[in-house]
């Protein structure tokens, strides 16, 4: 995934989307540059050197050796004119990319909200009203805590086990994750298949670390959580007691799912989470839920088996259904639901909510403006309905086919770079490049539109507009339990500002929200633009061969097609970035996850060796011209340390540090490049530099 979005609602159907890609890249915001420029992989345009735009010194600390720390060589003075605005916890290079798809996405739904004439049922219709909804700050402040009634009206009503069983369904079935999250997905070893799923969940902290870790950082938010339920608990309706109760409620339940959840790195591992059992088999595990009636609760009736994580968890689960007492379950039921939809209720519990998740939790000063927030939440809950509006104004076919010849390019360069590993056999040589030449590739928007004609938007209530639209996504979710796989679909929607690589569909997707300036300046040189798109495109390719993506076969599925030695061999060269990045300290004692992070590491080191190998190829890599005293392999790591650039706040970089599998900024630059002689080249680095390594202590595998 691009990044790490702020998000406003937890009940977000992506967020199940997200749990059953294998694969994400941070590292796609540069492809940003083919919107004006395209680059050829064996051909250049044929200019002189002061035709080309020059880099920006003022970005630049040239107070620092490059040799030492790359990335503040190159990043130090916009770093330093570029503080994290008050709005947000993060500021980045795609920061602007984000901003100015928000002006073009403003437009759109101001238009839709405008019109007068726009069909009944049509997408212009639902975009329209569901934007004037979230923006009825009048009607919203009357509203207060009125849609939620009903749910807690059943919540009261709840007596016995399979009473909360049946609220649990209700509320999964609107995309909530009580005790555990479901879905429908694709199943690993069979990719032609969509079966039920459940995966370990009912934790309101980011994180099971949050509630296990004993530092001082962690201890300090669990306090800082309890307050804030018990406030959420206040606004809507309880006493200061009652609510001091309800919050050590919630927190004993949480606590007890945070301890039998396996980590995120155990997490990363597809064959760990890939337990396959039949209706009757759960049903034995979980006897107190009634799996087959459970199953029938969400409208699920031709499934005939279930691909669960962590069956430990779902054991633990079942006894805590029968152990707990119904009056706590009931205030752990009731808590999913306000932390559900607090975001788009009355502004006491917006702020509430945006004080803990994002001021707490992130560092974040000040909540975004409404009309930001509610174009986020359109784009969460209606995003090809928007995206279908988005791309008639702001993508044109020519940026579709720029976009997908830098893609085929680059898949040249990592072909030959396949063919001249030292390390792998042939046979294994020859089924990778299969893989790679069946590789999918979805550049800006989908080939097919989603249906949204069975989804019910007006203006009466944006809290009843956002629950409608989860659910009206869960029912699509199930309908395909028994169906073909669809490969056109996609993840994403169109606006999204981010990217991906599936390893079910084999594919990478590139969003047109992303396919955008000002991340590119057409006037740049081919050096630049390989070290930024080159390396990004390098990059979503090399997820399809890092520690996860090997694991699956052309068609998606999670087979082993590796010779045992090959495989071996993998491992032992990967284990040496993990020990890299292990040893990067960036707040106080706390460490990157080297195990965490392994797959974009792997991305990362792989992408800008393809990218550098594709740049080999161009004309101007073979004259070797300076500009602005530069030369083409300078200009080359200078495109890729700008990519990197960003400001983040501390507490939003522990919360990365926990559960992000993307290594800080900094590191993703100066990480790779410690890595490849090339740079060492360019930059004269030498043994008592900061940026060396040994030549037996580097990573090199793709």
């Amino acid at each position: 995934m691009l990044y790490q979005q702020q998000v406003y609602f937890r009940p977000l159907f992506i967020s199940i989307f997200l749990l059953k890609m294998k694969k994400f890249s941070v590292l796609l915001l540069a492809i940003s540059m083919v919107l004006t420029y395209a680059i050829s992989s064996c051909t250049t345009t044929n200019k002189t050197a002061t035709a080309f735009e020059g880099v920006n010194m003022a970005n630049f600390d040239t107070t620092i050796n490059p040799a030492d720390d790359f990335y503040t060589y190159v990043n130090g003075g916009w770093l330093k004119n570029n503080p994290v605005p008050s709005t947000e916890a993060r500021w980045a290079s795609f920061s602007e990319v984000t901003e100015n798809n928000l002006k073009v996405l403003l437009q759109v739904c101001q238009d839709a909200a405008s019109n007068k004439t726009a069909a009944p049922g049509s997408n212009e219709q639902k975009i329209g009203d569901f934007y004037a909804s979230g923006m009825d700050s009048v009607k919203l402040e009357a509203d207060g805590i009125k849609p939620l009634q009903d749910d807690f009206e059943k919540i009261n009503s709840i007596k016995t086990i399979s009473d909360v069983v049946s609220f649990i369904a209700k509320s999964q079935s609107m995309f909530m994750a009580p005790a555990f999250a479901f879905y429908a997905g694709q199943d690993d070893k069979n990719s032609s298949s969509i079966v039920p799923q459940l995966h370990q969940a009912g934790l309101g902290l980011p994180d099971r670390d949050y509630y296990t870790n004993q530092d001082a950082r962690s201890a300090n938010i669990r306090l800082e959580y309890a307050n804030h339920i018990a406030k959420m608990f206040e606004l809507a309706g309880s006493n200061m007691d009652d609510a001091k109760s309800a919050a050590a409620a919630v927190i004993d339940i949480e606590t007890q799912l945070a301890k039998v959840s396996l980590t995120r790195t155990a997490m990363r591992d597809p064959n760990l989470i890939y337990n396959k059992k039949t209706i009757s088999e759960v049903s034995v595990l979980m006897p107190n839920l009634n799996f087959e009636n459970y199953l029938t609760l969400l409208g699920v009736n031709n499934a005939s088996y279930v691909i669960i994580d962590n069956p430990i968890f779902y054991q633990t689960v079942d006894k805590m259904l029968a152990s707990i007492a119904i009056d706590k379950w009931k205030t752990y039921l009731k808590w999913n639901v306000i932390n559900s939809w607090a975001s788009c209720l009355s502004n006491a519990m917006v702020m509430a909510d945006f004080d803990f998740n994002q001021g707490i939790l992130k560092g974040t000063k000040e909540i975004k403006p409404r009309y930001k927030r509610v174009i986020e939440s359109t784009d969460q809950f209606l995003g090809e309905a928007l995206g279908e509006l988005y791309c008639n104004k702001a993508f044109t076919p020519e940026t579709k086919a720029r976009a997908l010849e830098m893609v085929n390019n680059l898949g040249v360069a990592l072909r030959d770079r396949i063919n001249t590993l030292t390390w792998m056999s042939a046979a294994t040589k020859t089924k990778a490049i299969a893989k790679l030449n069946k590789f999918v590739n979805k550049i800006g928007y989908p080939d097919k539109w989603r249906d949204y004609s069975k989804l019910t938007i007006d203006k009466s209530s944006y809290c009843q507009n956002v629950q409608r639209a989860s659910a009206f996504e869960f029912n699509r979710m199930i309908a395909k339990i028994g169906q073909p796989v669809d490969k056109t679909e996609w993840g994403m929607s169109p606006p999204t500002v981010n990217a991906y690589y599936n390893p079910g569909f084999n594919e990478i997707v590139f969003p047109a929200g992303i396919l955008q300036p000002p991340f590119f300046n057409a006037k740049a040189d081919d050096a630049i633009n390989y070290g930024g798109i080159g390396g990004v495109i390098g990059h979503e390719m090399t997820h399809g061969f890092d520690d996860q993506g090997r694991l699956y076969d052309l068609d998606g599925n999670l087979k082993n097609w590796w010779t045992e030695t090959d495989s071996a061999n993998f491992v032992q060269k990967a284990n040496v970035l993990v020990s890299q990045f292990n040893n990067y300290t960036v707040l106080d004692s706390m460490h990157v996850n080297g195990e965490l992070t392994l797959g974009e590491n792997i991305a990362d080191l792989g992408g800008l060796t393809i990218a550098y190998e594709a740049f080999k190829k161009t004309k101007q890599f073979k004259d070797q011209q300076k500009i602005d005293g530069f030369t083409p392999n300078q200009r080359f790591f200078i495109g890729w340390a700008t990519v990197w650039r960003q400001n983040v706040r501390e507490q939003e970089q522990m919360r990365r540090l926990i559960v992000d599998p993307h290594s800080p900024g900094k590191l993703r630059c100066n990480g790779p490049l410690s890595n490849m002689p090339q740079f060492y080249e360019a930059f004269g680095v030498k043994q008592n530099n900061g940026m060396w390594r040994n030549e037996n202590e580097q990573a090199k595998i793709w």
